[in-house]
Formats: structure tokens, sequence, C-alpha cells
């Protein structure tokens, strides 16, 4: 199968670029083939602007959405990989939604409503947060930004949620036998998923 991995950290040495690392791995070792956007390091523009959505009303999609909407055509599964922050998505892979998952290629409005243009394409999410996980399940944020993004976003536009992991109380101070477990659990889950 084909894989897209979009990521989003700013920092190279971040605990989300070890999950990153570890997803890749499974998949390769599995043997996928694994395509990477890692929006920091494309310096991706995130905010959606006047002149691109009038340019994509006249057909004249930016080449930047273009590239970004092929890796997604040619994928079969879609894995997002990004860190929570203020109970939400970080700006850049927001706009990267905002921007990519555009009218006319991701969803469209039909006779019947809407119409999913990414049918057939399966999804992942994997996300860290520094909340406890038992605060963010009590308060109901576990469950709310699993509605957001894989019902909101996926499942919106067709893209199949196949899991989303939340990993809490992620900090620099994590202890090196509980990042061991987290990256054994995502490595399990994507053995399980894609074998």
């Amino acid at each position: 199968m084909k894989h897209l991995v979009v990521y989003a950290h700013p920092h190279p040495d971040s605990f989300n670029h070890a999950i990153l690392e570890t997803a890749v791995n499974a998949l390769e070792g599995n043997g996928h083939e694994v395509a990477v956007r890692d929006l920091y390091a494309l310096d991706f523009q995130p905010v959606l602007k006047p002149q691109d959505t009038a340019a994509m009303k006249s057909g004249d999609i930016p080449d930047d959405i273009r590239t970004e909407q092929k890796f997604i055509t040619q994928a079969d599964i879609i894995t997002f990989i990004y860190p929570i922050w203020w109970t939400g998505l970080p700006a850049i892979i927001k706009g990267y939604v905002d921007r990519v998952f555009s009218y006319g290629y991701a969803y469209a409005y039909g006779e019947e409503g809407i119409i999913q243009l990414l049918k057939g394409k399966k999804g992942l999410i994997i996300n860290t947060h520094g909340t406890p996980k038992e605060i963010y399940d009590q308060m109901g944020m576990t469950a709310g930004l699993k509605i957001t993004s894989d019902i909101g976003i996926f499942d919106f536009t067709g893209i199949e949620p196949l899991e989303h992991l939340l990993f809490g109380n992620v900090s620099e101070t994590l202890e090196e036998a509980v990042r061991k477990d987290i990256l054994r659990q995502i490595e399990e889950t994507i053995n399980s998923l894609f074998k």
C-alpha cells in the first residue's frame, strides 16, 4: 500500500519526531511505500488567502496545494502525526486541512448533500498532549478530539478512520520507560493494521 504521513512538529528532536520515525520504520518494515510531508520542514504556508480561493474557483489551483493534493490522491492510507495544542490542531496542520482538503477536491455538495471525494482511503491519527489522559477522558476532550478529526475531517471527506491514538502527559521530562512503551504501542498498532 501507499502511505502518506502528514507530520507537524517544529522541533526535529521532539518526541513527535520519534513517533514519526517509529511509524515510518514499521510501515516500511512491512513492505509499504511511505511518503512523509513534514509541514514545518517544507515551510508549508497554512493561511488560506482570498487569492487561494479565487484561484481554485477558476480552476487554477496554487502549486503548493496541487502538490499536496497529488500526495493525497496517490495514497491509500493517510496518517496524521501532530501534538495537541490548546485542545486542538496546531495552526500549520489546521491550515493544511483548510487549504488542501478543499471544496471540489476533498468534498463537494450535490442534491443528496455532501459528496465525499476521498472515499476508498483510510486514515490513522497519532497525537500527544501534555495533559494527563485521565483528565482529558473525564472532561470529554478525548472524545471531542476524535469527533473533530476522525469525523469532522476524515469521515467528512470519505476517509475511513481506522484508529486514533492519543497519548497524554507527554512532556520533555517523559520517562524513558514511558517513552519506549508509547513507541511500542504505536509500532504494534501499525503492525496490526498494516501487515
